[in-house]
């Protein structure tokens, strides 16, 4: 049985800047469903938030973030990641992490701007930053010889105390799957962390990449943690809408830079929809796009920023521009066709400042976790920032205790399975659960709409249940386990909101209420 010092469960920014903080120290698992390079954080276009001008101030930062928040941000929460930011992204300077420099400002970066913020602050890799912080650290974690990478691996649960019958109900590891062999293997750690990221997969329309199944929610949850916030998804106003661009994202930056959102006639509708226009923040755009596209029964409305020149777009937008002309959409000199999709959720696994969850030796960070951060509404590029701070956080506390003496773990136990019969049934499952998700708790939501789509969920988790009871675990069978209680929680906690906040606008209920309160569910209550 493998024993490692610490165990990390995901290979995002959050998961791998906490490996390379700890390994030094350390001995450090890593395991990922995919390669090294696969998830969100490597797709991420846009940069990270941070007070890096002079004509910038930590409290005007602090003051976009609980505006974009709606009244449900922890103040205290986004005072220390704001405060902690210039650290975080001297840090990754010193990583090697090439981001875009200008000789002309006084950080010697070049700064860009997008919707919500009342400055430039957000550093970049020109359009792809993810894929530079994620490529940088990556090559550091392979080379390391305190960190064991395992990919092709996707944790099936948490080894717990409750799950083991003892008193105190702590995290020992995890039970994991080898996706290539179909072995089941205990890992045994001192301290485990939850870095899966999101869970966009459960929508039909998503940026998200496939491994965004919610898996580290759903592990939480089953553990015994507390969650917080799920109904506010943040889908995101621009993903490019074309037969074969599957969940490419149009950055923010682009209406940063001047990019007007068009009806197909060439008439501009932000105006009329709030005085910020392109510059609002994301709920009220999509929501605005969504509108006019139900109004005049669209398919989808246009992104305009041909009026730059095409060194400026090429320059700053070089993946974007490249990817759209391959497609054959010049956008030099044409709008590009975009749609809202899923694409962050602002809560998750409810969490402290130093990333611990309810359960002992248990962290959450990244989009897994609810730090108290986004509230009602993420504020552009402040994701990527969470990450960097909290991964800092829990390395801090980990290494404040030495690890404990190596424990022995119950195997995985296949002794009543048999192999699947219907592998039909999965795929299935999970087709209709995308489709009612997006259907009845997308943008705009009712409340008989939420029923409609709780009363599916029942029908589902019988199935799926059943299924994990009796035959062999597979990676799909436990992606849709994941996403389909992450979607119960997302729908239970919209139903629970008697009101219209941030991302989450009901018709049945559109006011505000007087008192902005967190949504948080508590296992077996």
């Amino acid at each position: 049985m493998p024993q490692f010092d610490v165990l990390i469960i995901g290979s995002g920014l959050a998961g791998l800047s906490l490996a390379l903080k700890l390994a030094s120290q350390r001995k450090v698992a890593v395991i990922t469903k995919k390669s090294l390079l696969e998830g969100a954080s490597v797709l991420a276009q846009g940069g990270i938030a941070a007070v890096l001008s002079k004509e910038d101030s930590l409290n005007e930062h602090i003051q976009d973030t609980l505006t974009a928040g709606d009244g449900l941000c922890d103040p205290t929460t986004a005072s220390y990641v704001i405060e902690h930011a210039r650290p975080a992204i001297d840090w990754l300077i010193a990583q090697g992490v090439p981001f875009s420099r200008d000789a002309s400002t006084d950080s010697g970066y070049h700064l860009t701007r997008e919707g919500g913020h009342s400055h430039r602050r957000i550093i970049h890799a020109a359009d792809a930053t993810g894929h530079a912080v994620q490529e940088t650290l990556a090559s550091k974690v392979i080379a390391h010889p305190n960190i064991t990478l395992l990919e092709q691996h996707i944790a099936i649960d948490l080894i717990t105390g409750k799950k083991l019958g003892h008193r105190h109900n702590q995290c020992y590891g995890a039970y994991a799957l080898n996706c290539l062999t179909g072995e089941v293997i205990t890992i045994a750690a001192h301290d485990t962390i939850l870095a899966t990221g999101g869970a966009g997969k459960v929508y039909l329309y998503t940026t998200n990449p496939d491994t965004a199944t919610g898996d580290g929610i759903a592990m939480g949850w089953r553990a015994g943690c507390r969650v917080s916030n799920m109904e506010f998804i943040q889908f995101h106003p621009t993903c490019l809408y074309h037969p074969h661009a599957k969940s490419f994202l149009i950055s923010e930056a682009v209406r940063g830079e001047g990019g007007i959102l068009k009806l197909p006639d060439g008439t501009r509708f932000m105006p009329a929809h709030d005085d910020r226009a392109e510059l609002a923040p994301r709920d009220i755009v999509a929501r605005a796009i969504d509108f006019e596209m139900k109004k005049r029964g669209l398919d989808c409305v246009y992104l305009d920023i041909s009026h730059q020149p095409l060194h400026f777009l090429q320059e700053h937008f070089p993946t974007i521009y490249s990817r759209c002309l391959s497609l054959g959409i010049d956008m030099a000199r044409q709008p590009i066709p975009v749609v809202p999709a899923a694409h962050y959720i602002c809560g998750g696994i409810v969490t402290d400042l130093h990333g611990r969850t309810d359960v002992p030796n248990l962290y959450a960070v990244g989009e897994t976790a609810c730090t108290g951060l986004h509230g009602a509404n993420r504020l552009a590029s402040n994701s990527l920032l969470e990450c960097m701070v909290f991964s800092n956080a829990a390395a801090h506390s980990i290494l404040a205790t030495p690890p404990g003496p190596s424990i022995q773990l119950p195997q995985w136990d296949e002794s009543l399975v048999t192999d699947a019969d219907e592998d039909i049934i999965i795929s299935h499952n999970w087709a209709e659960l995308r489709q009612f998700m997006w259907d009845y708790v997308g943008i705009v939501r009712t409340t008989k709409r939420l029923e409609r789509a709780q009363h599916r969920i029942r029908l589902l988790h019988e199935e799926i249940y059943e299924y994990y009871a009796n035959f062999h675990v597979s990676s799909d069978l436990l992606e849709l386990r994941n996403l389909v209680l992450t979607a119960d929680l997302i729908v239970q906690s919209a139903l629970s909101r008697h009101e219209s906040r941030g991302l989450h606008y009901s018709k049945d209920y559109p006011g505000t209420l007087p008192m902005a309160v967190p949504t948080v569910f508590i296992p077996n209550a």
